[in-house]
C-alpha cells in the first residue's frame, strides 16, 4: 500500500492597521526597508509587547466560520517560540503552543487541528556575499492554520487552500496575496502514515501539487528500494520542479516552548463573539449553492462569480433589476466578458468603475427586450465605462435605438438581394450560411442598428 497522506499548514498575513505588538504601521505594499520599525518589533531588551484586539477578533471569526471551537480549555495564552534566525531578531517568535485561539473545525470534509495567532519575522534579500534584513515584516500578525492528515491527494490539498484563500478574502480578515508572501504554504507528507516529510516555500496552488507529487514519488522511490525517509524540512525549488533537503525537522521540545511572561492569559469573555459571529457574511460555498439555486447559473458560472467577492455582489445588485433566468443569463455573460475586459484593460477594481449595478442591468435589459442589438449594446458600455453615464440617454443622444419597422427592413432586405445573386444562388443550392452574409450587410447599411431576429425572418 502506497497511501498519500497530506496536512496543510496555512500562514496567513492578518489585515490589521498595526503590527501585532507594537504600533507600527502593518503596511505590505511599503518598498522602503526598515522604515515601520521601532524597539519593540526589532527585539531591543527590556521592552514589552502589548496585544492586538483586531488581529485576535480576526482568528476568532476564521475560526468561528469553520466552525472551531474558540478558546475550548477556557483561557489562551501566548508563548516562547525558541530559536534563532538572522530576521528573528529577539531570537525567540511569540506564537502560541498548547492553548490556542481555536481548536477544531472542518472545511471540505478536512478537519482542522487548530488555529493560532504569532508574529512574522522580518525578510532577507540574499545577493552575492551578503544577506541583507529588512524588519517591516517582522511582528506583523500571522496567522496559522494546521490540518489533520485527512488529504489524499494533491488536487484535493490545492482545492482546501484555494477555498481556504477565498475564505479569508471573504471575511476581510487578509488579502492573501501569494505573490506578496500573504499567504503561504507548507505541507507535511508521507505514504501510508509513515515518516512525514515537511515541505516549505510554497508560494502557489501549482507549486503545492506539484512538491505533493514529487515528493510522494521520491518516498515511493525510497520505500521500493528498502530505504529509510528521513523526517527533515524540504523546500521547493520552482525552477528545478523538485523538493529540496533544507535541515532535519525539528520537534517541539527542540523549541523549548514557555509561557510569554510579558502578555497575560485571556478568556473568552474579553471578546464579544456574539458580534464577531454576527459580522460573518455568507461564506463563498454557500454563495455558490445560492447563485446556482436563485439565479439558475451552472456549477462553473456559479464559481467563476464566487472567486471575487465584489464581482459577486455587483452581479447580485445588478440582477435586483432584472425579471428573469434569461436575463440573469445575459447578464452574466457580459459582466464576466465585456465588462472584465474592460476592467482588465485599465487594470482597476470593478469596486472603481463608473458603470452602476443598476445602469448596467437597464443595459441587459435593452439588449434582453431587443430595443438594441448585441453590436449597440458593447458601443452603450464602452461609453458608459468611459463616462458613467445610464444607458437610455446614451441611446437617445446618440441615435442608437434597434430599427424593427418591418416596412423599412422589407425594403432594405429587397435592396441586399438584388445586389448579391451570386449569396442567393448559393442560398438556393443548400448553402444556409449565405443568409447570414444577407444579414451582416443589411446591418452594416443600418449600422449595426437594425433588428437582426426580424431581418432574418425577412429574408
Amino acid at each position: 500500500m502506497n497511501d498519500l497522506t497530506i496536512g496543510l499548514e496555512i500562514h496567513a498575513e492578518l489585515k490589521t492597521k498595526t503590527k501585532m505588538f507594537c504600533d507600527c504601521l502593518n503596511d505590505p505594499d511599503e518598498h522602503h526597508p526598515n522604515i515601520n520599525i521601532c524597539p519593540i518589533c526589532v527585539g531591543h531588551p527590556g521592552t514589552l509587547p502589548t496585544l492586538n484586539r483586531k488581529a485576535i477578533e480576526s482568528v476568532i471569526k476564521v475560526g468561528l466560520a469553520l466552525e472551531g471551537k474558540i478558546i475550548e480549555k477556557g483561557r489562551t495564552k501566548f508563548d516562547r517560540k525558541n530559536y534563532f534566525y538572522p530576521d528573528l531578531p529577539k531570537g525567540y517568535q511569540i506564537s502560541q503552543y498548547d492553548e490556542p485561539l481555536v481548536t477544531g473545525g472542518k472545511l471540505l470534509g478536512v478537519r482542522i487541528r487548530r488555529i493560532h495567532l504569532e508574529e512574522d519575522t522580518g525578510t532577507l534579500t540574499h545577493i552575492k556575499d551578503a544577506s541583507l534584513v529588512d524588519y517591516n515584516r517582522s511582528g506583523v500578525p500571522l496567522m496559522e492554520l494546521v490540518t489533520e492528515p485527512d488529504i489524499t491527494s494533491a488536487q484535493q490539498a490545492a482545492e482546501f487552500a484555494k477555498q481556504l484563500q477565498l475564505i479569508f478574502r471573504y471575511l476581510e480578515i487578509s488579502d492573501a496575496d501569494m505573490e506578496k508572501g500573504q499567504m503561504r504554504l507548507e505541507a507535511n507528507i508521507s505514504i501510508s502514515m509513515g515518516t512525514k516529510v515537511e515541505v516549505k516555500n510554497i508560494n502557489s496552488f501549482k507549486s503545492l501539487e506539484g512538491a505533493i507529487n514529487y515528493e510522494y514519488e521520491r518516498q515511493k522511490e525510497l520505500l521500493e528500494k528498502k530505504k529509510k525517509i528521513i523526517q527533515e524540512t524540504r523546500g521547493w525549488n520552482e525552477s528545478k520542479q523538485a523538493t529540496i533537503s533544507q535541515r532535519s525537522k525539528e520537534e517541539a521540545h527542540d523549541y523549548r516552548y514557555f509561557s510569554e511572561p510579558d502578555l497575560p492569559p485571556l478568556t473568552a469573555s474579553a471578546f464579544n463573539i456574539e458580534q464577531i459571529k454576527l459580522d460573518i457574511p455568507e461564506l463563498p460555498m454557500l454563495k455558490k449553492e445560492r447563485f446556482i439555486k436563485e439565479y439558475k447559473l451552472s456549477a462553473e458560472q456559479a464559481d467563476v462569480l464566487i472567486q471575487d467577492r465584489f464581482s459577486a455582489k455587483y452581479f447580485e445588485e445588478a440582477t435586483s433589476e432584472l425579471k428573469d433566468n434569461n436575463q440573469f443569463i445575459l447578464l452574466y455573460n457580459y459582466l464576466t466578458s465585456d465588462l472584465w475586459g474592460f476592467i482588465k484593460k485599465d487594470e482597476i477594481l470593478i469596486t472603481d468603475i463608473k458603470v452602476s449595478p443598476k445602469d448596467f442591468a437597464h443595459l441587459i435589459d435593452l439588449l434582453a427586450t431587443q430595443e438594441i442589438s448585441s453590436r449597440t449594446a458593447k458601443d452603450v458600455l464602452t461609453k458608459m465605462f468611459a463616462t458613467g453615464l445610464d444607458p437610455h440617454e446614451i441611446i437617445k443622444e446618440g441615435g442608437m435605438q434597434q430599427i424593427s419597422d418591418i416596412g423599412r427592413l422589407k425594403q432594405l432586405a429587397e435592396k441586399i438581394i438584388k445586389e448579391n445573386p451570386n449569396a442567393i444562388e448559393d442560398y438556393k443550392k443548400g448553402k444556409k450560411t449565405s443568409i447570414q452574409f444577407l444579414i451582416g450587410r443589411a446591418m452594416s447599411e443600418l449600422k449595426g442598428k437594425a433588428n437582426p431576429q426580424i431581418l432574418k425572418k425577412i429574408f
